[in-house]
């Protein structure tokens, strides 16, 4: 018994130890103790405990993505596609465009197809897009019409997409433990928090900036105004083009140009951009091509030699040059940028562009000073509680009680060091969830003691009477438990931020409670027991 007892009481005592690391130099010592010699305890304890944005203070933004942004390149690209297979399969038509698509933008038209092409229009269609339906219309017109399937991945692509490119940028300005996820509560909606941003305008600039870079052939331009664009190409922009305002660094001049509607290499061909400097010394981006964009980039500028290239951002030509010699991987862009300006750009290239652009739905701010004053309140009503609990239960349960109170303690550290290791995200409402957990932790032991009393009340020695009152209220604890983790894990996983941080710090407090409630309260009565005599009483 004694040699059993020995081994219960040096496996918690390794479990605290464990735990105490985790609250002190959790997973990255060697920051904990950088931070410890520079701040104190309390410094390493933060280093490895997360403050969420409440705590922290920074900004919460939710994000409406423009998914049929998204559909429209898709199909921008379809139509394009489509002319060259149906000129390739002898196909004539009249046009291929898009009727309605800023509200439908999946669908295409093609007019003036003979009745005589309309099968071998109908085996293009199956063979080239299988993710389309070919639908008969009026006057030998045609609709192709994207899945409803296939439009519904899409848009779900595009906003993960997004939720991946803004993390990508998010990481790259150092943000720590930001919250970026999709928002339950709308379609196609992004949940954003940002602890600690000291510069909510830049980041919202970065995560806003769709960074979309193409380079394409320019057909005509620079024009002054649109009108004019339109009286140099016969009235109409050529279907395979399309007229883009430019920005070339010119001053306030307002350009436009006529480039062609698909471009040579696209954003998703960088490999790596940085910021640099032109040969007069301004700031400017040099980017690098993959592999495959390399190849396609030094076939098309060598197929269009003393031609106009245009760098496309944003749907904004920031520069027009000729083509005098075939460019493999290397391009650079120039323009009126400042050392910011490039350093951001540099960054959105790197991480990718946004399939679509983002609308500001909701912006709040949390000051630094509310959050320090939300830990303050937070913390004191912890102490408040817990030490009240405590001296409860040393007067109640007189002996019992030191008990009790040991076993809230190890719960607390051990709920603190899971924090350490698991880098969670500290919340005002995972306060909240500190504080249950301790309540519930002393209804675990009022359960146990009440039924230790009643055992013994019934005459038995008190060896038996804690055999039976931890046996009988066992299987209540663990319903009572169980059923509140249940609870824990769905708002985990239907709740944003704070209350998924709520959830995280009830659950692990639970499981950390059974542990305490259980196995530690009852070695510590075990030990008890062994000290006293055969029949002596029990402080309870």
């Amino acid at each position: 018994m004694r040699k059993n007892l020995l081994t219960k009481t040096v496996f918690i005592i390794a479990v605290l130890l464990v735990f105490v690391y985790g609250i002190f130099l959790g997973t990255d010592p060697e920051k904990a103790v950088t931070a410890w010699k520079q701040q104190g305890p309390l410094g390493a304890i933060q280093q490895n405990i997360h403050l969420g944005l409440d705590l922290k203070g920074g900004t919460h933004l939710i994000l409406q993505v423009a998914v049929n942004e998204a559909v429209n390149a898709e199909t921008d690209r379809v139509a394009q596609t489509l002319r060259e297979d149906l000129a390739k399969a002898g196909v004539t038509f009249t046009d291929i465009a898009k009727p309605d698509s800023q509200n439908h933008p999946e669908v295409i038209n093609i007019t003036g197809v003979p009745p005589d092409k309309v099968g071998a229009l109908r085996n293009t269609i199956s063979d080239t897009l299988p993710r389309y339906d070919l639908q008969g219309g009026a006057s030998n017109s045609y609709q192709v019409v994207m899945k409803p399937s296939e439009l519904t991945s899409l848009k779900q692509r595009a906003v993960q997409q997004a939720i991946d490119t803004i993390r990508n940028r998010v990481d790259q300005l150092g943000v720590s433990e930001p919250v970026i996820q999709e928002h339950g509560l709308g379609d196609y909606q992004i949940l954003v928090e940002l602890p600690g941003v000291d510069d909510p305008a830049r980041v919202r600039e970065i995560m806003q900036s769709t960074a979309m870079l193409d380079i394409r052939l320019v057909v005509g331009g620079p024009y002054p105004d649109e009108q004019s664009a339109l009286q140099a190409n016969n009235g109409t922009i050529p279907p395979d083009a399309v007229l883009l305002p430019g920005n070339t660094g010119r001053g306030d001049q307002a350009e436009y140009y006529v480039v062609t509607r698909t471009a040579a290499v696209a954003g998703s061909d960088i490999r790596d951009a940085q910021p640099s400097r032109d040969e007069n010394g301004r700031p400017d981006v040099n980017f690098h091509l993959s592999n495959d964009g390399g190849r396609r980039f030094a076939d098309f500028t060598g197929a269009h030699l003393h031609e106009r290239l245009g760098i496309v951002l944003d749907n904004r030509v920031r520069e027009a040059a000729e083509i005098r010699d075939q460019i493999r991987d290397n391009v650079q862009i120039t323009g009126a940028f400042t050392e910011q300006q490039t350093q951001d750009l540099s960054m959105m290239l790197r991480s990718g562009a946004l399939p679509a652009s983002i609308h500001y739905l909701d912006e709040e701010t949390v000051g630094p000073s509310l959050g320090a004053d939300s830990i303050r309140q937070g913390v004191l009503a912890a102490v408040v509680g817990m030490t009240a609990v405590l001296v409860f239960m040393l007067i109640y349960y007189r002996g019992a009680g030191i008990n009790a109170d040991l076993a809230l303690i190890l719960n607390l550290i051990i709920l603190l060091g899971f924090l350490g290791f698991s880098h969670a995200t500290l919340t005002l409402p995972g306060i909240a969830g500190v504080i249950l957990t301790i309540g519930m932790g002393v209804d675990s032991n009022v359960l146990i003691f009440e039924r230790i009393r009643e055992e013994l009340r019934a005459g038995k020695a008190p060896a038996a009477a804690v055999e039976q009152g931890f046996a009988h209220a066992w299987l209540t604890i663990v319903d009572t438990h169980v059923t509140t983790i249940v609870s824990a894990v769905i708002l985990f996983l239907f709740g944003t931020g704070p209350v998924r941080g709520f959830a995280v710090t009830l659950t692990f407090g639970l499981l950390a409670n059974l542990f305490t409630a259980v196995f530690v309260s009852r070695v510590i009565f075990d030990g008890i027991l062994n000290r006293k005599e055969r029949g002596e009483a029990l402080s309870i």
